[in-house]
Parts: structure tokens; C-alpha cells; sequence
């Protein structure tokens, strides 16, 4: 089927922040209810996919971390850009009700469809070339249906002067990454309060993060017209070293320079940005996305006191032993926590809080030593999808209503996501928003083998005509040797160097029981006896 006919299934999907919107009128008036194109009616009204109705964000209290209230434009999300939306119906999403829930498909919402997401050293190498190549599209394809603001609404004069940029459809996600990680900016040149993060630190990390990867797989999918693409995960348990750092995948040291990529990596003609966050908050600016050089990597040498190595399996398993999804603080300090722990800021042998080492999750992107082991620019790295694609499977407790850090609280809605998404809605499995993992898998230990040796007998498959034309010439190639050998020796029987015995003897195979000839026998005759 035509790249044409299938992209013809995909609504719009928006993020932070949707062309629709971003606008003098949009902003002005504080509401984002983009027309569905279905119908031409705001939210899809007419055709009850559904409207246009005023955001309503909860007042629970935030924990201490944050002592500040109407300085940042991320406080009670989305308020300060928006203040009614479109709340959707049944299984319908996205910025206009266009889209449809995570897991479900088809004109109607209707079809229930559920991928798997699956060990990236068990996909086929043609898989690897379509993971490859699907990314450095999304690099080099500008976003038709999202912007990014380059400053903040105060700096827009509260909507009068709209300040947005063009991106790609990759960079719209290291964005968003940046966006809710950044220091809050308080008013001028290095007054920022770094203690915050709106997607980190605290009990949102881990449905904030699905959410992200939910909407960029949604994203590629529209991107190629492949609705069967699934981000693969990269299992770092126990690994010695970066076993996805190849050419293959994604991108190998470079030769000379072993902070940067190999050139054969289609990965070394990226451009990063918003990777400087130091320099943002010395300025007392938000990042403007403009190129700031190559990808910088060097898995390995980074500081040992730190991070010792990857994590091996007993830290996962102690994470897993944990009950309490979050405790205490709920923060970096907080004691037998499953998320802190997990996160890297517990100890994942005693699961105390606030660690002088990084472990787990925060381990490897100290590991990758450059692009990745910053929070705020990490996701230009497209190691980052394949790590947090990596969720490790756990039953824990209540996810916290209130007095979780800013942003955190189960009612509040993510920072930056257009349309919204609550933190409590996405505490929950991941079949109920359409995927599972290869490695959860419920049968047997042989399914868990065929998953792993299906790429080889893709491989095989992919050959196996080359392998069949093999045989077939061999073959008459054979019955021709065999052929000349017969005339041969009916036409030169008198040669002795042509002798029968001693065409048979050239051409004998070994047996597992060498036969003996007996010398005694005439020459037409054979005796054979085993050496038993």
C-alpha cells in the first residue's frame, strides 16, 4: 500500500504547542480548541467526538521543594497558555478529538491493537535499518503540526507577540524533554531556582516518560505510514560496555576523536540543542533551539566515583523487591522507594535516599558520558528512547494525591503535553495503553528462544533462494564431474594414473568405521572386513 493511503488513517497529534494554537488569537484568548476536520466543528462537537470545555487542575498542595507560586510558566499546567480545551470522548484524543487513544485504532476508535516492544538485539537486521533510518527522518523532517516557544509568555507580552520556532519532528521531543526539566526562571540574568523538574525527581518520572514515548511512536508512525513500528528497548543488565554504540545502531566511537561518533553513524551529522543549560540560566533564557554542535559520547570513561558501571541484575531485582511505589519526601530523598531507587537516587543494595552514587536508571546516562548524561539536553541522544524504553515491570503501591513536588501530584497534568494527560491516568499497565514487552512474555522459556532467534531465521529466510540456486548448481555440477570421470576412464582405462582404484580412493570418504582392503583379492573384487 501506497505511504499516501496509509498516513491517510493518522489524525493530527499534538504536543507542546500546536500550530492551531500558537497564535495571537489562540493565546489571547486562552482557549485551544482546534476544529476537527472531520466534521469542521471545534473538538469534533457535531459528530460527538468532544468539546470545547474549561481546564479544571487540581488543588491539592505541592510539596516544599518549590516555595514560589505564579512565577513559572509550568505552575498549575496549562493554565498560563490555556484555560479551556477540548475534552475528548470515549476513545477519542488529541488537540481537536481527531486521534484516537493509545491502543486503539480505526476511524471509530474502535479496534483494540496491542504491539510489542522488543529486545533491539532481537530485531531482524532489516528492522535495525528501519529503526535507523525512521529516526534520521524524524531529525530531517520539520513538524507541520507543532511549534516550540522561544520565550516565556511575560516575554510574549502575554500573548500579544507570539515567539515561536519551526523544529523537526525528533527535536520537538528533545524540546519537550528540556522544557520540563529546566531551572525555573525567576527574572533576570542567573536568578533560576534549579531545585525542580517537572518530569524528574519525584513520582511522575515514570508515567511522564510513557507518555512521552507513547506520543513519539505515535509520531513515526503518522511520520512513515508504518502503524506496526514499536520502539525497541536496549536491556543493559550485566553489559561490560555500550553494546548498541555500533554503526549499525547507534553510532560507534569515532576513530580519532573518542568523544564523538563515528562517521559511518548516520547519527555523527546531528545537531544537538537546548544541551546548555548552564548557559540558559546565566542568561536567564529558555533554550531557542538552535543547533549547538555534534552528538558528544564516550560510554565508559566517565567519573568512576560516580557510577562504577551498568547496572547489573541485583540492583534491578532490589528494586523490584520494593512495595512502596514512593515514600517520605517523595523526592531524591526518599527511603525504600521503588521510583527513587529505580530513578538512581536510592541505593540499590539498602534503598536509602539521596545517594552519593548514581545506580539504575541514572547510571547509564552517567555512563554515556556527554550528550546523555545531561537531564535537560539528554533526549538529543537517540540512545535516550532505547534506556527508557527499558521500564522495568513492578505492582507497587498508591501513586501519591498530594504534597508530591510541583508538577508531581496524581491530578496533575504533564508538563508540557497538549492534549492533557494526567500523572494518574498513565499509573497503570502497559497493556491498557496498547503495548507489552518481549521480555514479560507469558509462555514458556521456548517462546522467550523463538523471540530471540527469530532475527537469524529472518536472516536465513531473506537468503534462503541464494542458498536453493547453491545447491541446484552444485548439483549438476557434481553429476557433470562425474560424468567426465565415467568417460574418462572408459576412454583411458589403459593409464595407470587413470586407474578406477585410484579415481575411487581420490574421491572415498572417511568412515566412522574405515573398511580394510584386502590385498589378497583381485583387483575387479573387494573384500571388505571392519577393523573390529
Amino acid at each position: 500500500m501506497a505511504l499516501s493511503c496509509l498516513m491517510v488513517s493518522f489524525a493530527p497529534s499534538y504536543q507542546q504547542f500546536p500550530r492551531a494554537c500558537a497564535n495571537q488569537d489562540a493565546l489571547l484568548s486562552k482557549e485551544c480548541c482546534p476544529p476537527w476536520e472531520g466534521d469542521g466543528s471545534a473538538c469534533g462537537a457535531s459528530s460527538g467526538r468532544g468539546w470545547c470545555q474549561d481546564v479544571e487542575v487540581t488543588q491539592e498542595p505541592d510539596g516544599p521543594q518549590y516555595p514560589f507560586s505564579g512565577l513559572d510558566d509550568r505552575e498549575k499546567w496549562p493554565l498560563v497558555f490555556y484555560n479551556r480545551t477540548c475534552q475528548c470522548a470515549g476513545n477519542f484524543m488529541g488537540i481537536n478529538c481527531g486521534d484516537c487513544k493509545f491502543g486503539y485504532f480505526g476511524a471509530n476508535c474502535n479496534e483494540r491493537r496491542e504491539s510489542l516492544r522488543r529486545n533491539v538485539f532481537h530485531l531482524s537486521r532489516a528492522e535495525r535499518v528501519r529503526l535507523v533510518s525512521y529516526l534520521n527522518l524524524a531529525k530531517h523532517t520539520v513538524s507541520s503540526d507543532y511549534v516550540i516557544p522561544t520565550g516565556t509568555l511575560q516575554e510574549m507580552r502575554n500573548g500579544s507577540t507570539p515567539l515561536f520556532a519551526d523544529v523537526s519532528v525528533y527535536d520537538i521531543f528533545v524540546w519537550m524533554h528540556y522544557y520540563v526539566s529546566r531551572s525555573a526562571l525567576l527574572g533576570g540574568p542567573g536568578n533560576v531556582w534549579t531545585d525542580v523538574d517537572f518530569g524528574h525527581w519525584a513520582p511522575g518520572f515514570l508515567p511522564w516518560h510513557r507518555v512521552y514515548l507513547l506520543h513519539w511512536e505515535h509520531e513515526i508512525r503518522k511520520l512513515t505510514g508504518d502503524t506496526s513500528f514499536s520502539i525497541p528497548y536496549w536491556d543493559w543488565r550485566d553489559a561490560r560496555g555500550c553494546d548498541v554504540c555500533t554503526d549499525e545502531l547507534m553510532g560507534a566511537r569515532h576513530p580519532q576523536d573518542p568523544n564523538i561518533l563515528s562517521p559511518g553513524s548516520v547519527f555523527s551529522s546531528w545537531r544537538v540543542l537546548c544541551s546548555r543549560p548552564e548557559e540558559y540560566n546565566s542568561r536567564g533564557v529558555l533554550c531557542d533551539a538552535r543547533p549547538e554542535g555534534p552528538l558528544r559520547r564516550n560510554p565508559g570513561n566517565h567519573n568512576r566515583n560516580v557510577v562504577e558501571r551498568l547496572p547489573p541484575s541485583e540492583d534491578v531485582e532490589f528494586a523490584l523487591s520494593l512495595t512502596d511505589y514512593d515514600t517520605g519526601a517523595t523526592d531524591r530523598t526518599a527511603n525504600m522507594s521503588f521510583r527513587n531507587t529505580l530513578e538512581g537516587f536510592g541505593d540499590p543494595r539498602t534503598g536509602t535516599g539521596n545517594s552519593s552514587h548514581r545506580s539504575l536508571h541514572a547510571a547509564v546516562h552517567v555512563f554515556m558520558n556527554g550528550t546523555m548524561s545531561s537531564v535537560q539536553g539528554s533526549a538529543n541522544d537517540p540512545i535516550f528512547l532505547l534506556h527508557h524504553a527499558f521500564e522495568a515491570p513492578a505492582t507497587p503501591s498508591q501513586y501519591p494525591e498530594s504534597n508530591a513536588p510541583i508538577g508531581h501530584n496524581g491530578g496533575y497534568f504533564m508538563v508540557p503535553f497538549l492534549p492533557l494527560h494526567r500523572n494518574r491516568d498513565f499509573f497503570i499497565s502497559s497493556k491498557d495503553v496498547g503495548y507489552d514487552y518481549s521480555l514479560l512474555l507469558d509462555a514458556s522459556k521456548y517462546q522467550r528462544l523463538s523471540e530471540s532467534i527469530r532475527p537469524f531465521l529472518e536472516e536465513l529466510w531473506g537468503v534462503w533462494g541464494w542458498l536453493a540456486l547453491a545447491a541446484v548448481v552444485g548439483g549438476i555440477l557434481s553429476v557433470a564431474l562425474a560424468a567426465v570421470i565415467v568417460h574418462t576412464k572408459y576412454k583411458y582405462g589403459g593409464f595407470t594414473w587413470l586407474h578406477a582404484r585410484k579415481w575411487r580412493n581420490l574421491f572415498a570418504l572417511p568412515e566412522s568405521e574405515p573398511l580394510i582392503f584386502s590385498p589378497d583379492s583381485e583387483e575387479t573384487g573387494y573384500n571388505y572386513q571392519s577393523t573390529m
